[in-house]
Parts: structure tokens; C-alpha cells; sequence
């Protein structure tokens, strides 16, 4: 096989491209690598009291969180251009590897220090398993194939959303909360050695020149700029020396970041990800989902439980309705932008997506709770119909030596939007505090606003030619 410099095609031999048999437990261990990174951004939550009655440290248990989220943010672009230079299994099997290594800490942790640092080594695996799985998914499948591959995998989220805080929960009653980490174990082997047998890669063996400066710059202009934003108004107030030194301190470093890269011979982010259109919009569009899923999944629950009156368990299916149209949409999706065209059935999606946000902001305090649930449904179908269509548009524009960085790219900055959501709405829900009526109102406004932002963006998209073969 030729170089991929010179076909700028995917290295996966032809056998693994054009039989389903050998493309289905690759599609298994991808799911199960993204369930275990889905389930332990939950899991803990209800595990908390038991974690805090075993370790202490009830002060810093919301690190728990912050650290995972960080570690696995700040990284995907890293894991991006280095999938590019070395190919995507490696990659894949490092992630794995931190995962576990990560998890096996996490289960031995003897102090609630100790569990927050191993949660960043979690973290650290995270990072290279979302963006490596869609970025395989993109070499693997053709482009009228990759909705449904991407539905399945949004319905791992989906499942997950609900599966790993129940896990937390009997794990933590009926056994020890330590078995929430143990039981990734056997899972991380078992999709690590799916990998192995059934990705195979032929990829050119070169010397790159690493861009250390840059990574350096990256990861902790990064991790400043997205600490500030999740500590602010917790950690520190936001007027304060801490909530305005840390966040311009990493914009510095990004700034600096960005003039290193212009001269670096292989950039972390080459500096082409900004001036291509397609990319930089279907980028926007990412951050517009992640601000919106934060809001949604943050504040639904509360909602319905501080508002509305009802259990947690009536507050989950509310929430589920959203996870569950969102795969629903994503697996359909193929069709139709091989039809009308990647922006069209983005436009299409972002229009439904506005109008379930538009719906919630019209939520009251006598609102029925299957009411509630209908309009999540739409927002997950709008949702599904404009994340999946802009990632693989963005996709099909680049070769194999270029999609680990584009890929990673849409994924950073649906964390980044994340971080920003929970900095924005954080902010607005506690400038009206303990009304939680009128918190929730004006979170549910924001989101639609939000919504529309993101359908602009999907307007300003150009028109991408859909190709049924990469």
C-alpha cells in the first residue's frame, strides 16, 4: 500500500472496509470503550455519600467531577494529531490503558486526594476514547453509513445516562463504592483485546517532529481557561483575583499557543482548522451542543423535582426522553443527508432543536411531567439531526492523515461549550436563587437562545458534496 501522504486514504485494509463480520466486534469494543468513559461520568454521583463516609473530604468531593471532565478536555486535541501521525490504535489502546490503570487507582484510593488524582488518570483515557472512536468510525464506514454508526453509539449515552448512577447506587448500598472502578477491569480488557483482533491498521512508520511547545501551551492554556470556568462563582467568586487571573491567564498561554503553532513543522492544531469554513462552522455548531446538553441535563432533573414536585425516578425518565431521541435521530440521519445534502438536514435538525428549546422556556410551575418529557424528545431529535450530519460533513472533507485532528477538534469544542454552559448557567440560576421556578425559566431561555446561535451557525455552513465512498 502507498503512503497515506500520497492517497491521503484510509490505511484499514479493504477486508475490514467491506465485510459486516469484520466490522461488527470492532463496532462492540468501540461501544464498550465509550460506555465505560459514559457510565464514569455518572457513576459517582450517587455514590457520593459512601465515597465521603469512607475517604472524608466532603469540601473537595466536587473535584471528582471537575478533574475527569478537565483531564479528558484538555487531551483530545493532543490524542488527535498524534492519531494522525501514528494511526488510530495506538491511540485507542493508550486511552484503554490510562482508563484502566485509572480505574484499578481509583478502586485502591486511600484519601479523597488520592481519588481526585486518579480520577485525572481516568480522565486521561477519556480523552483518547471518544474522539479515537468516532475518528475510526469515520475510516471504517462510508459516509452513508456513519448516522447509523453514530446513532448506536449515542444510544451508549443514552443507556449510560441511566445505567451509571444506578450502578452507583447498588454498588454503593449492596456491595463497596470501590466496585464502581473494579468492574471497568474486566471491561477495559475485553474491548482492549476486541481492538487488537479486529482493527487492523497499515500505517507508514515516520519520525515526525513533535510539537512539545505547543502541547505544553495547549494543554495548560486549556486547563486554566476551562478551571476558571468551572470553579468560578464555586471555587472563588467570580470578581476576584482567582476568577478573573486564572481564566486571562489561559488565554495568554492560547494566545502565545497560536503564533507557536504558525512555525511549529507539525502543529498540535495546524492553524488550516480556523480558516476552513466548513470546519471552523461545523466547530461552533459543536460548542452550540455541548452549551445546550449541559443546560438540559443539568437543569431538567432539578426542574422537575424542585419545580414540579416529583421523585428523582420521575425526574430521570424526563431526562430520558431527550437521550433517547437524540440516537433515535442520529441512526436516520444517513438517509437523509444523502438525499438532501449534510447543511440541509443540519438546518432541518437545528430548526427542531429550536423549537423544543423555545418550548422549554415556556415550562411552568403546573406543567405536566410527560409534557416535559415530549419536548426533551424534540430537542434530542433536533439534536441528533445536526450534531451527527456537521461532524461528518467536516469528516468527508479531509483525508485520513488529517481526520484525527478534525474529528478531535469537533469533540473539543463541545467540552469546551460544556464548560461554558456550566459557567453561564450556573450564573444565571444563582443570580435568582432559591426561586427555583424563575431559575429554571431564564436556564430554559438561555438554552433556546443558545439554540438559535447554533442554527446560525448551521446557516453560515457551506454546502458539502456528499460522497457515498471515502
Amino acid at each position: 500500500m502507498r503512503s497515506i501522504e500520497q492517497t491521503g486514504q484510509s490505511p484499514i485494509t479493504r477486508a475490514d472496509v467491506g465485510f459486516r463480520s469484520a466490522r461488527g466486534p470492532l463496532l462492540i469494543s468501540l461501544m464498550l470503550s465509550i460506555g465505560l468513559v459514559a457510565i464514569d461520568s455518572t457513576v459517582i454521583a450517587t455514590a457520593v455519600p459512601s465515597v465521603v463516609a469512607s475517604l472524608g473530604g466532603f469540601h473537595q468531593f466536587p473535584w471528582l467531577f471537575s478533574v475527569y471532565l478537565l483531564a479528558q478536555a484538555v487531551t483530545v486535541p493532543i490524542y488527535g494529531k498524534l492519531a494522525d501521525l501514528f494511526g488510530r490504535k495506538p491511540m485507542m489502546l493508550l486511552g484503554i490503558g490510562f482508563f484502566l490503570v485509572g480505574s484499578i487507582l481509583c478502586g485502591f484510593a486511600w484519601s479523597m486526594v488520592a481519588l481526585i488524582i486518579f480520577r485525572a488518570v481516568q480522565g486521561l483515557g477519556a480523552g483518547a476514547i471518544q474522539p479515537m472512536s468516532m475518528t475510526i468510525v469515520g475510516d471504517v464506514y462510508t459516509t452513508a453509513e456513519r448516522g447509523k454508526v453514530q446513532g448506536y453509539l449515542a444510544s451508549v449515552w443514552a443507556i449510560s445516562s441511566v445505567v451509571g448512577p444506578t450502578l452507583g447506587g447498588v454498588f454503593s448500598q449492596f456491595v463497596d463504592w470501590r466496585w464502581i472502578f473494579f468492574i471497568n477491569i474486566p471491561l477495559c480488557l475485553l474491548a482492549g483485546v476486541m481492538l487488537m483482533r479486529h482493527l487492523h491498521e497499515d500505517v507508514v512508520r515516520r519520525k515526525p517532529v513533535l510539537d512539545y511547545r505547543g502541547a505544553v501551551l495547549l494543554t495548560t492554556g486549556v486547563t486554566l481557561l476551562i478551571l476558571g470556568l468551572l470553579e468560578g462563582g464555586e471555587a472563588w467568586p467570580w470578581v476576584s483575583p482567582a476568577g478573573i487571573g486564572v481564566p486571562a491567564a489561559g488565554l495568554a498561554l492560547l494566545v502565545v499557543f497560536v503564533f507557536v503553532e504558525r512555525r511549529a513543522a507539525e502543529p498540535v492544531v495546524p492553524l488550516w482548522v480556523f480558516r476552513r469554513r466548513i470546519l471552523l462552522t461545523s466547530s461552533l455548531v459543536s460548542a452550540g451542543v455541548g452549551i445546550v446538553l449541559i443546560g438540559l441535563t443539568s437543569y431538567v432533573p432539578t426542574y422537575v423535582q424542585g419545580v414540579l414536585g416529583t421523585g428523582p425516578l420521575v425526574a430521570g425518565f424526563a431526562l430520558a426522553t431527550f437521550t433517547l431521541g437524540w440516537p433515535l435521530a442520529a441512526s436516520l440521519s444517513g438517509r437523509a443527508y444523502m438525499r438532501f445534502g449534510f447543511r440541509t438536514t443540519a438546518i432541518i435538525g437545528s430548526s427542531v432543536a429550536i423549537t423544543g428549546c423555545l418550548l422549554t422556556a415556556f415550562l411552568g410551575t403546573r406543567t405536566p411531567v410527560w409534557v416535559v418529557g415530549a419536548v426533551c424528545f424534540v430537542v434530542g431529535l433536533g439534536m441528533g439531526w445536526t450534531a451527527a450530519p456537521t461532524l461528518i460533513a467536516a469528516q468527508t472533507t479531509v483525508g485520513w492523515s488529517e481526520r484525527g485532528v478534525v474529528t478531535a477538534g469537533n469533540m473539543f469544542s463541545r467540552s469546551v461549550g460544556s464548560a461554558v454552559g456550566v459557567a453561564l448557567f450556573g450564573a444565571i440560576a444563582n443570580f435568582v436563587l432559591p426561586d427555583l421556578a424563575a431559575a429554571s425559566s431564564r436556564v430554559f431561555l438561555s438554552v433556546a437562545v443558545v439554540a438559535i446561535l447554533m442554527g446560525a451557525a448551521v446557516v453560515a455552513m457551506p454546502r458539502t458534496p456528499v460522497a457515498a465512498q471515502q
